[in-house]
């Protein structure tokens, strides 16, 4: 059985079945998730798979340098990644990494391309497919948003049924998979990688009868200025990567509203890594690895919705590399101090599309593939591995339709019952751990095996921790964040009388404190101000918002410029307001 198409692939070399067909057969949630909707009852166990740790390839392994989604600054410029010139290293490293058998034929994997896939090739081949839709199902393309110049952000839209408009994908019955490419301008192959997949559903290859199980959103560049001068930044110079809570750029405005009208139960973001880099610069060696893997971890997500990124998404998806015979690693970056040679997985802050998307109840993956810095060396392997992944992702979505769908329904009520209750997460820290990774040297080309300090995100420990208040009060000079907040999905009333409400109110920090001082009393809350409750499915995406401690935060970025225009309600309020809907 073979899952590639004639028209995905170049015709030099017939395909070869090594895609991941083979699906890990995963224990089910079970019953334990179908609970009744009475909001205070415990977490049932969950009675998914057992290990947390993925089988690890054959194959030799390796670390990895600075990487695509965890870059710090939302609104600084990011430097490129160094380039690679004439392989200051030795050349036998690259027989490691040949192509694979059959080789993809995106607009932009062409043999004698200088570039890569156009927005105007993008735009024709989405079309081309949507309108080649097969009997039962439809292929639809959207224009989710514009670039800061002006460029279409587009998305194919594929399910089971007439439609494909939001209201439809939502009352079908089935989850929706979002698949993220081309966030950085300079990390190509999830572009190349998401058109490939593209094709496959627009083929009617193996992908398609997925469609009886689940719905598949693609958006293969999200970030179409940087395209063209290969650029990590947006064309104001935002990082976007860390722009999905705060939402600056009209990219980031664009994802959130996707993700708001079509609801999807699990987030996919492909990127790549650089195989030199600072990497090369501190061990003196390159990436070994092909695929490096990071589930959603932040503070206040959802235990079940960390639990199936991990078991249900990651697992597989490692599986399938290895199947495939392509060596993968939990993601991991050097340090950005010169001499200090630990490695961390990826932040933990809330303003990764991954960690935004876990706060919105969504499973999410940050896949990333070897060689932003490598131009055009290995692209066919760097999108083959790209491939495999969302691929076995899409099919992981499938085998557990049904389980997410009881999650989704379980963990919205779960995280709506605790407001006015327990404790919130301010801040929290990875677990320090020694690890072993695989690179090799630059020299020699030999590999070799390192144990390294490694600070762990699937181990996460609460550093700062507050009371969970009922709600947040928010003044009506807060309209900004309002609005941002609205994009992300979250309910948000407007106070119709005015009145009073018991609050924390933040003042200034200590003298040597970074924390503010609560200071609890009556609050007057005139009409027009606004209350945002924690009784709903959203409200940890609320707090990591509004709570002003955290360098992401919008009393942090300046979004709510006054602590006089937030407030921290700790009981149930009973002033007269009405809903706002959009």
């Amino acid at each position: 059985m073979t899952f590639l198409t004639k028209p995905v692939f170049s015709q030099a070399k017939r395909p070869q079945p090594v895609w991941a067909h083979r699906m890990l057969k995963l224990t089910t949630l079970g019953s334990a998730v179908l609970l009744t909707a009475c909001a205070n009852v415990q977490l049932p166990p969950w009675t998914g798979m057992s290990n947390s740790s993925p089988t690890k390839t054959s194959q030799p392994s390796a670390s990895v340098t600075s990487a695509p989604a965890v870059q710090p600054a939302v609104s600084r410029p990011v430097a490129p990644a160094p380039q690679l010139a004439a392989l200051p290293y030795n050349p036998s490293i690259e027989s490691l990494f040949p192509d694979p058998t059959a080789l993809y034929a995106t607009p932009g994997l062409g043999a004698n391309r200088q570039q890569f896939s156009t927005h105007t090739e993008i735009a024709t081949l989405l079309q081309s497919l949507s309108s080649k839709a097969g009997s039962g199902y439809q292929l639809g393309t959207t224009v989710i948003g514009t670039s800061q110049r002006g460029l279409p952000i587009q998305a194919l839209i594929a399910t089971q049924g007439q439609s494909t408009q939001a209201t439809a994908i939502n009352n079908n019955g089935k989850p929706t998979v979002l698949l993220v490419g081309g966030q950085r301008g300079d990390e190509p192959a999830s572009t190349e990688a998401l058109l490939a997949v593209a094709s496959e559903l627009g083929q009617g290859g193996l992908l398609a009868p997925l469609l009886q199980q689940i719905n598949i959103i693609i958006v293969p560049r999200a970030n179409p200025d940087a395209a063209d001068t290969a650029s990590p930044v947006t064309a104001d110079g935002t990082d976007l990567t860390h722009d999905h809570l705060l939402l600056n750029t009209p990219e980031a405005q664009a994802l959130a509203r996707l993700t708001r009208n079509y609801r999807p139960a699990a987030v996919i973001d492909l990127h790549e890594f650089t195989a030199g880099g600072a990497f090369l610069q501190k061990f003196q060696a390159v990436q070994r690895y092909d695929v490096l893997l990071q589930p959603a971890a932040t503070a206040n997500a959802h235990e079940f919705i960390n639990k199936a990124a991990r078991e249900w998404y990651s697992q597989p998806v490692r599986s399938a590399l290895n199947q495939a015979e392509l060596s993968n690693e939990w993601f991991f970056q050097p340090s950005a101090q010169p001499g200090d040679k630990s490695l961390s997985m990826a932040s933990l802050d809330a303003d990764t599309l991954i960690n935004a998307s876990s706060l919105k109840n969504s499973a999410a993956l940050l896949i990333a593939s070897r060689g932003s810095d490598l131009g055009r060396m290995h692209i066919q392997r760097r999108v083959h591995s790209l491939v495999i992944a969302a691929t076995a992702s899409l099919r992981a979505t499938a085998e557990k339709s049904q389980n997410l769908k009881q999650v989704e329904s379980f963990v919205s009520r779960d995280i709506s019952a605790l407001a006015c209750r327990n404790t919130l997460a301010i801040k929290a820290v990875q677990t320090p751990q020694q690890h072993s990774i695989r690179m090799l040297q630059a020299d020699s080309g030999q590999e070799v095996e390192a144990r390294v300090d490694w600070k762990s995100s699937l181990s996460i420990k609460p550093e700062q921790t507050r009371p969970r208040p009922c709600g947040y009060w928010l003044s009506a000079d807060s309209g900004r964040a309002v609005d941002r907040l609205r994009l992300q999905g979250v309910q948000i009333m407007q106070i119709a009388e005015p009145g009073q409400m018991l609050a924390d109110s933040y003042n200034a920090a200590r003298s040597g404190s970074s924390s503010p001082v609560l200071t609890r009393g009556a609050i007057d809350t005139p009409a027009g101000s606004y209350y945002i409750t924690l009784n709903q499915a959203k409200a940890h995406l609320a707090t990591a918002a509004l709570e002003p401690d955290t360098p992401f935060s919008y009393v942090s970025k300046s979004l709510i410029t006054s602590p006089a225009d937030i407030g921290r309600v700790v009981a149930a309020p009973s002033v007269v307001f009405e809903e706002e809907m959009e």
